[in-house]
């Protein structure tokens, strides 16, 4: 198996960074040029958002409670719900209706549309692909214990990130059950389940489910 690359984790008409994703091999290379992608959305589409502060841009049938937290550079898409507790911390990316949650944290991140993460979730330096959803307190972990950079890993690969905070890129309509982490540079394949309360590492190949350390099995069909 190898490291997956951008256009088999996700159909890239469900984004609307899908010009910078069409040139980048791998999707963990936009996690440097959040903000860039974040001033094209917005100045292409200026009819359709509201700088509700300093590079903070929210679609116009977006719902953004009073009670959540979003600082700059973020763009917010089409009837996405951010909900009370909610906090966006800047460069972040969020597509067309999606959720983001009581007390979920994200930061230097990218949702395309219909990603929802409405519990208790962290998303750092991480990409989660359409309609994947994260169960309640699962978390995209983005920095190791030993502060060294992340590698990328699948059984016959490996690439250096050179980011020494890099979280997970989850492919197109995954589910991340409840209580899961997610170690830095983890991939999800298109379709994959992770069940609850999981450590997960490496890679995960599309249409599998990851049970626990060493246990994957591939759905049936």
């Amino acid at each position: 198996m190898k490291i997956p690359k951008t256009k088999e984790l996700f159909d890239l008409s469900h984004t609307a960074a899908r010009t910078f994703f069409e040139t980048a091999l791998y999707p963990h290379e936009l996690l440097a040029c959040i903000p860039e992608i974040v001033r094209e959305i917005a100045s292409a589409r200026a009819d359709e958002y509201e700088e509700i502060a300093p590079s903070v841009f929210i679609a116009r049938d977006a719902t953004v409670s009073p009670l959540a937290t979003v600082e700059g550079p973020t763009v917010i898409g089409h009837r996405t719900e951010v909900r009370p507790g909610a906090f966006i911390r800047g460069s972040a990316v969020i597509g067309d209706g999606c959720v983001i949650g009581n007390s979920t944290e994200i930061k230097n991140a990218i949702l395309f549309d219909g990603a929802q993460v409405p519990h208790y979730n962290y998303v750092g330096d991480s990409i989660l692909g359409y309609r994947a959803h994260m169960g309640a307190g699962s978390i995209c972990s983005n920095y190791r214990a030993d502060h060294a950079a992340v590698t990328l890993r699948a059984d016959d690969e490996k690439i250096e990130s050179g980011r020494r905070k890099l979280g997970a890129i989850i492919g197109d309509l995954c589910e991340v059950g409840c209580g899961a982490v997610l170690c830095p540079g983890t991939i999800l394949g298109r379709e994959s389940n992770v069940y609850p309360l999981s450590l997960v590492r490496g890679t995960v190949p599309s249409a599998s489910i990851h049970k626990n350390t060493g246990e994957i099995t591939e759905k049936r069909k």
